[in-house]
């Protein structure tokens, strides 16, 4: 991967971060940095998965690599909130 794929994936990471908190319902007690950060892991992650099924390059918008991707965050972002809650 070059610097320019890595620099797009991480600010696609913080847009897929971004998007997969506002999925889960509720208040979360997530920072803003590990927002940013399971976004990232999501976008690297879920781009992995649609190569898998060969779905990560389509005409115009790849949607079901964005939706796995935010899926995949929203899940994140719910566990770290969970594991948080039963910390206190």
């Amino acid at each position: 991967m070059e610097i320019s794929g890595i620099i797009s994936a991480i600010i696609i990471g913080i847009v897929i971060g971004v998007l997969g908190r506002l999925v889960v319902p509720g208040r979360q007690h997530v920072g803003v940095i590990w927002t940013i950060l399971v976004g990232i892991v999501a976008a690297f992650i879920g781009s992995a998965i649609a190569a898998g099924f060969d779905v990560q390059s389509t005409k115009g918008v790849d949607w079901i690599e964005w939706l796995i991707q935010i899926g995949l965050a929203a899940l994140g972002i719910a566990a770290l909130d969970n594991r948080r809650l039963h910390r206190r």
